[in-house]
């Protein structure tokens, strides 16, 4: 699939205005979607592997680049280029509203990008996995004078969606962050400070966004 074809592919799954879908009939009507998770893998060689996502809670994949099925089949080079045309798994996917919304931060909508930028960096996501976050989400986030960030880590993550590999990974990096329009600034306990996770060996990163 040629780069732009693949850009009009994922753009039938783009959001207009940042909106929550709408639910379909017998669908969950207390879940939330996890919008536009990006999976990176990164093999210390040319690896065919298996990535399947299971939700303790309930819930499902509603969209997939490539197409999901019951998993992923692919074969991934240690650049993290997949299929040798996709830099990442795309889904999106439905699961129960248990997301953490004790802590976080108020951003300025001008603050946005500097504040992704810096938390993710420090959560030690790469260079090109922040500016894909970026370049999707910033032009996205525009309908609101602030916005309330709950980062959402691994352990909530894990109750909700988990990841499972047919060859285990040294380390998994997982950081979705919940996002909420405000009109004014409200007050928020401060989010504790992160644990790192290691960039060695076979590791894995993914980031994604619930948005309330």
């Amino acid at each position: 699939m040629s780069k732009i074809y693949f850009l009009i592919a994922l753009s039938l799954f783009i959001l207009p205005g940042c909106k929550k879908d709408k639910p379909e009939p017998g669908r969950c009507k207390n879940c939330t979607i996890a919008y536009k998770p990006n999976i990176y893998l990164y093999p210390l060689k040319e690896t065919d592997m298996q990535v399947r996502l299971s939700f303790p809670q309930g819930g499902s994949v509603i969209a997939s680049i490539p197409t999901y099925h019951t998993g992923w089949n692919v074969r991934v080079a240690p650049s993290g280029k997949i299929e040798g045309q996709y830099n990442y798994l795309f889904y999106e996917s439905e699961q129960p509203d248990n997301w953490q919304k004790d802590a976080g931060q108020v951003v300025s909508r001008d603050s946005l990008q500097q504040f992704f930028e810096a938390d993710m960096a420090a959560s030690q996501f790469k260079p090109h996995e922040i500016s894909d976050f970026i370049d999707y989400w910033i032009p996205r986030l525009k309908s609101a004078p602030y916005y309330a960030v709950y980062p959402q880590e691994k352990p909530v993550i894990e109750k909700l969606i988990r990841l499972h590999f047919s060859e285990q990974p040294d380390a998994v990096l997982r950081l979705f962050y919940l996002v909420k329009a405000l009109d004014k600034p409200i007050q928020l306990s401060p989010y504790p400070k992160k644990e790192t996770v290691g960039r060695a060996g076979f590791h894995v990163a993914e980031w994604g966004v619930i948005l309330e």
